[in-house]
């Protein structure tokens, strides 16, 4: 065994990467990420309230960049523990009392890569023996990755919360210490509660800056210039990059997960913002072929590069690929520099067009709240039935079609609730509307999922429900990485129950942990889509 990874859906067997992670990560980067947590642990054991937001602002970069398809770039990775282990020791320093029993992550220490790379492979998920422990601690730290992209989202955009920070470091921290098994559960729904606290203040960043999403017919032909394709889910990203190419001949298009960025008021004003091109993160090897100009890709997402377009693409941020180009971080005050890219531009062909046509979105929680009288009304004469919420992730495994079968076969008195990429299986569809209300609201980005969240309360406090399962709302939530589990914890924080989780349940969810989410949640794993669309609809 080489390595051993399973924090995301496709993790080999449904049980875990041993010698190479299914989405491409050597065994060597695997391992250094799991240093880079390690280090983390240390940090945090060290820390003293007081420097929770110094401290907090370097967990939020380094738990970002071990997530899924984030970072390939091993130097980086090292780079990382360097800077975490001199933190660590300024720390240890400054603190008045360290603990007798000192943990290993806060004293070991190196600086031969070397040596980085022997004491990577000590220091995995499988140096915990008990796999329940080891599968509530791993919940909660892929609770805490999510967490962290979200928060580090909210810090670009200079919004911040000292709680969060203080609730990372306890919860790494606690990952070290033997806790009863309640203590770690309470923990794990702690982190749904920072979660949701952490969502909205992201929706909080983002709205302020860009304003609220509004509904928008996005265009997903492409016009005659060369263009720069933008993937990820960075809108700081995207609002200097349009700026930057603003009036140069070269147009910008979205992909993946940056497809909400068509229905922000900011970025809508720029004529050579053209529209979204192709579809979920999985199938970018085959699609940034064809688009011919530059690719950046401003965080997770990005999988192995490919010869058709390595000349062409990018990274930001905590996004990394060995041999990839990275734009330099922005310094204080002034914008990232994306005249590479606008150069490499205007030397290249225009996109390929893949398909022509619309796609509505925008339906964030501001605009859904403006139709609510609408909505409300259309419920109460049972035009709409029941709302089914389809959000989370998208994925290679075949599996996913189940996502389509559902939406396809769901009767043309229920709406389709999304947000994530989950929804390129099914926004491309003819659904149709229900008196004017489109039968897929996508409230955007998986990091939008908080809309999701303030229209189900918005709707249970219309129909003065005490019990939000007493809503006509079903969960069918597909999951890939560890910002869908942060959104699972959010929901089971807010007590809601039944939720179906597919295409599989999590290979880090041991058989009794599985049993705790069942007995006390209802956790589902997807069926049949025939069977699941009858148990939703009579509230099952």
């Amino acid at each position: 065994m080489n390595m051993f990874c399973y924090q995301c859906q496709e993790t080999a067997g449904n049980s875990g990467c041993t010698r190479i992670g299914v989405c491409g990560k050597k065994a060597e980067t695997a391992n250094l990420q799991d240093l880079l947590i390690y280090t983390l642990k240390g940090i945090s054991l060290s820390t003293e309230k007081e420097n929770y937001s110094r401290v907090g602002r370097f967990l939020v970069r380094a738990l970002f960049a071990t997530i899924t398809n984030a970072n390939f770039d091993e130097q980086r990775i090292i780079e990382l523990i360097r800077e975490g282990l001199k933190l660590r020791d300024e720390l240890k320093k400054n603190r008045e009392q360290i603990p007798n029993n000192l943990h290993d992550a806060v004293t070991w220490f190196s600086s031969d890569v070397n040596e980085f790379y022997e004491k990577s492979t000590q220091v995995g998920v499988l140096t915990e023996e008990n796999e329940d422990v080891r599968s509530l601690r791993e919940l909660l730290i892929y609770g805490i990755k999510g967490i962290a992209a979200y928060a580090e989202h909210a810090l670009i955009l200079g919004k911040e919360d000292e709680t969060i920070y203080g609730f990372l470091v306890q919860a790494l921290a606690s990952t070290t210490q033997e806790l009863p098994v309640d203590d770690m559960v309470a923990l794990i729904l702690k982190a749904g509660e920072v979660a949701v606290t952490t969502m909205a203040l992201l929706d909080e960043a983002n709205t302020s800056a860009y304003g609220h999403p509004e509904i928008t017919e996005v265009n997903i032909g492409v016009a005659k210039n060369p263009g720069i394709l933008i993937s990820g889910h960075d809108l700081k990203d995207m609002a200097e990059l349009l700026e930057q190419t603003d009036g140069t001949g070269v147009d910008v298009y979205t992909h993946g997960e940056m497809l909400p960025a068509n229905c922000y008021p900011a970025f809508k004003k720029y004529n050579h913002f053209i529209g979204n091109y192709g579809n979920a993160w999985w199938q970018q090897q085959k699609e940034f072929a064809g688009f011919n100009g530059p690719i950046l890709m401003t965080t997770n997402c990005i999988t192995p590069v490919k010869d058709s377009y390595k000349d062409r693409i990018f990274t930001s941020g905590l996004t990394g690929y060995p041999g990839v180009p990275h734009i330099a971080d922005r310094e204080k005050g002034k914008q990232k520099d994306f005249s590479a890219l606008i150069n490499l531009a205007k030397t290249c062909a225009p996109p390929e067009e893949l398909e022509t046509g619309t796609i509505v979105g925008g339906f964030a929680h501001n605009q859904v709240m403006a139709l609510s009288g609408k909505v409300v009304a259309a419920v109460k004469s049972g035009a709409i039935k029941r709302f089914i919420v389809m959000a989370g992730c998208d994925g290679r495994m075949k599996s996913r079609s189940y996502f389509t079968d559902v939406a396809e076969n769901l009767p043309e008195d229920t709406v389709i609730l999304t947000a994530g990429c989950a929804k390129y299986r099914y926004n491309k569809l003819n659904l149709g509307d229900i008196d004017g209300i489109p039968r897929v609201l996508d409230a955007g980005q998986c990091n939008d999922s908080y809309s999701l969240v303030l229209i189900a309360l918005k709707l249970k406090e219309v129909f003065e429900l005490s019990d939000i399962n007493d809503l006509p709302i079903s969960f069918d939530i597909g999951w890939y990485e560890q910002k869908a589990v942060t959104v699972l914890l959010a929901l089971l924080h807010l007590g809601i129950k039944g939720i179906r989780l597919g295409p599989t349940l999590p290979a880090f969810l041991s058989p009794n942990v599985v049993k705790v989410l069942v007995e006390k949640f209802d956790i589902k794993p997807i069926g049949s889509a025939a069977e699941d669309i009858k148990a939703m609809l009579a509230g099952r």
